[in-house]
């Protein structure tokens, strides 16, 4: 048992201190366990072949209720906490909101599913598409994503993002909720991949592992502050490929349909349609093993 006057009980002081001019609480915020839960169950309603023996219908009979209780509770938590709803409010909120997501989810499915087979054909690896159910970590970041992606779209806060930021802690992918992406969509590898808010993604693209989507730099309002909601990631049309490395930036940059980007080209502006894009080719020296430089 520590003393009366313990260095920690200094430590308590200054942080209750600090704490001082806090907003009151309103109740936690969504809880990062729970919401790993509830997209880990979202996966399983998505394909029940990931059950293995367990009957599909039996299955969601039994889980749908609980999955919709405890999704709702955290959209209510993200309600409460990012628009500082009162609990009635918030949750009426949520009801709906979770309502709407688990309709949408033969939507999802679909999309899910073009993925799925973009991502079977467009790797020679790939010598399934339970393979790529199972070990993609592109796919599951995609599955996380267009679930995010309709909360986002539904204007439910902090939820989202949270969603999003557990893929990327497990795959190392990282997509912005807001990110429209079109059906078809492969990332191979997928490793430090970053896809952001504002990027538009057409239909059957394809990209590697490290591609940035970002944005090129960032306008102020009057008063100094960043200016937010404006187009500031690039767009890129249908059938486009882009290998390791590349970095894409900036709202007004249009890569055309069917262009090919090389590895490790850094792009500012746009790319008419049909064209290959790459950088210098590096010099290279060739010398035996033990030769002086």
């Amino acid at each position: 048992m520590r003393s009366q006057g313990h260095p920690l009980d200094a430590v308590v002081a200054a942080l209750l201190a600090e704490y001082r001019d806090d907003p009151p609480p309103i109740g936690g915020p969504p809880e990062m366990s729970e919401v790993a839960w509830c997209i880990e169950t979202l996966r399983l309603t998505l394909f029940p072949r990931l059950l293995g023996r367990v009957e599909a219908s039996e299955w969601l009979r039994r889980t749908m209720p609980e999955l919709e209780s405890r999704f709702c509770a955290q959209v209510a938590a993200a309600f409460r906490v990012g628009e500082a709803l009162d609990a009635d409010t918030a949750r009426g909120r949520a009801l709906a909101c979770t309502g709407a997501l688990l309709a949408a989810l033969p939507n999802v499915r679909g999309l899910l599913l073009t993925d799925l087979q973009a991502a079977y054909q467009g790797d020679p690896a790939a010598t399934s598409s339970d393979e790529v159910l199972l070990c993609y970590p592109g796919f599951f970041a995609l599955t996380a994503h267009r679930i995010a992606h309709e909360l986002h779209c539904a204007k439910v806060p902090l939820l989202p993002r949270m969603i999003g930021e557990y893929a990327h802690r497990l795959t190392g992918i990282d997509i912005h909720p807001g990110a429209q992406i079109a059906r078809g969509f492969f990332i191979d590898h997928g490793t430090g991949v970053v896809i952001g808010e504002t990027t538009v993604i057409g239909e059957h693209c394809k990209v590697y592992q490290g591609v940035t989507l970002g944005a090129k730099s960032f306008d102020r309002e009057p008063d100094g502050s960043l200016r937010k909601g404006y187009k500031r990631h690039p767009t890129l049309e249908a059938d486009v490929t882009i290998y390791a490395g590349a970095t894409i930036l900036g709202g007004e940059t249009v890569i055309g349909r069917g262009c090919v980007i090389a590895g490790g080209v850094f792009l500012t502006t746009s790319v008419p349609a049909g064209h290959a894009v790459h950088g210098q080719r590096a010099e290279l020296g060739l010398r035996a093993r033990g030769d002086a430089l």
